[in-house]
């Protein structure tokens, strides 16, 4: 007669239906007092019972007991699901198109427990012919976040996708710059354009704000010095007649309306050229008030989109005597910087001048405090386009 197993040590049986053999343990109560029951099985009694000891070895250790069932999938949908919030839908659209494109197709069915770091290395060196570094970069944060998701509510005691190198995608698109030549052409010609077409242009180029904060900054956020009252104030308080203008770019067409890190937020000194094209645009508003505070909006007072951006900006570059469809509103931003570089200004000064979060070490900016205005940017423009 076989010998019994002693008490906590599980139990083996031969599953005739199944044809396997199965591993039981007793791990507990839950707290409404039902008993916790884990469960695995192999082809063997060997395979069987080394299953086992690792689920009582973990139990012992004070570890999770991982699901043997849990898959890929099951984490990545979980975090589609619960872990993107705040996130606007455009950004949930487009995780949920790469998860069904490029994640569960190829990892879904795995069950996460069994998931390795060859997995993980096979499926990125299988995409890079197919995505470009960036979109690898966000397939494997995808994947990366989900099994965290997992960890922290026990479905795996590891992550091995953190352990996996990412690597170069296939070549993207590269950005570029204006020339000084064809940023002199490209203003020449925004003079010309529609007044809101040409403050766009001009503060974005000279002054190396993204787009996104472009089209959520409002008029209260373009401010004057009051030398009476040695303040900057709005605009629309103490009007234009003074020497120094700056804007705070404190918000962002984000969904929560923030920039992209709390230490873009800043506030900048505005070259002449910027400031003619925000008065003219602001006394053609006022001829057709719409109750809107944005100082880019459609005649009904709507915020603008990317596209009314891209749309207008490509046909004053196709007049100027460049491609449009080959750039994009962003590349205004990469001039401004290779601009500045050109003309001497430290890299130190351009990075807080951009607002770029790596180089910006020494302040933490909350998102009304008024900061020193940042003179360097305007000065050099104005030296360089002087009207």
């Amino acid at each position: 007669m076989p010998k019994r197993r002693s008490r906590g040590d599980g139990g083996l049986h031969w599953d005739e239906k199944r044809q396997r053999w199965i591993a039981t343990a007793s791990l507990g109560f839950d707290p409404k007092g039902k008993r916790i029951v884990k469960r695995a099985s192999g082809r063997t009694k060997t395979e069987a019972k080394n299953k086992l000891r690792e689920i009582l070895r973990d139990q012992q250790d004070g570890l999770p007991i991982a699901q043997s069932n849990y898959t890929v999938a099951d984490a990545v949908t979980y975090w589609l699901a619960h872990g993107l919030a705040g996130r606007s839908p455009s950004t949930v659209r487009m995780y949920t198109t790469f998860v069904n494109t490029h994640v569960i197709p190829a990892l879904g069915a795995r069950k996460l427990c069994d998931l390795s770091v060859e997995d993980v290395d096979a499926w990125l060196a299988d995409k890079r012919n197919v995505l470009s570094t960036r979109s690898l970069k966000l397939i494997h944060g995808i994947l990366n976040r989900s099994v965290k998701s997992a960890m922290r509510r026990d479905k795996v005691k590891r992550n091995v996708v953190e352990l996996c190198e990412i690597p170069e995608g296939r070549e993207g698109r590269s950005s570029k710059a204006f020339t000084f030549e064809q940023a002199r052409a490209v203003l020449d010609e925004a003079a010309k354009a529609t007044p809101r077409m040409r403050a766009y242009i001009v503060l974005s180029l000279l002054t190396g704000v993204r787009t996104e904060e472009l089209r959520a900054l409002t008029w209260s956020h373009v401010v004057a010095y009051d030398e009476r009252r040695q303040a900057w104030l709005p605009v629309d308080e103490v009007g234009w007649d003074h020497d120094h203008f700056a804007v705070h770019v404190w918000r962002s067409v984000r969904q929560k309306g923030d920039t992209k890190t709390v230490k873009s937020r800043r506030s900048l000194k505005l070259p002449r050229l910027c400031v003619d094209a925000l008065r003219a645009l602001h006394a053609q508003q006022a001829t057709r008030p719409t109750g809107s505070d944005l100082v880019f909006r459609t005649k009904t007072g709507n915020p603008l989109t990317a596209h009314n951006v891209r749309r207008d900006f490509r046909k004053i570059l196709d007049r100027a005597g460049l491609t449009g469809k080959d750039w994009t509103p962003r590349e205004m931003r990469h001039s401004f910087v290779s601009l500045l570089s050109a003309s001497g200004v430290p890299i130190e000064d351009i990075s807080r001048l951009v607002g770029h979060r790596s180089t910006v070490v020494t302040e933490t900016v909350y998102r009304k405090q008024i900061r020193p205005v940042l003179m360097q940017g305007a000065e050099t423009m104005d030296n360089l386009f002087t009207a």
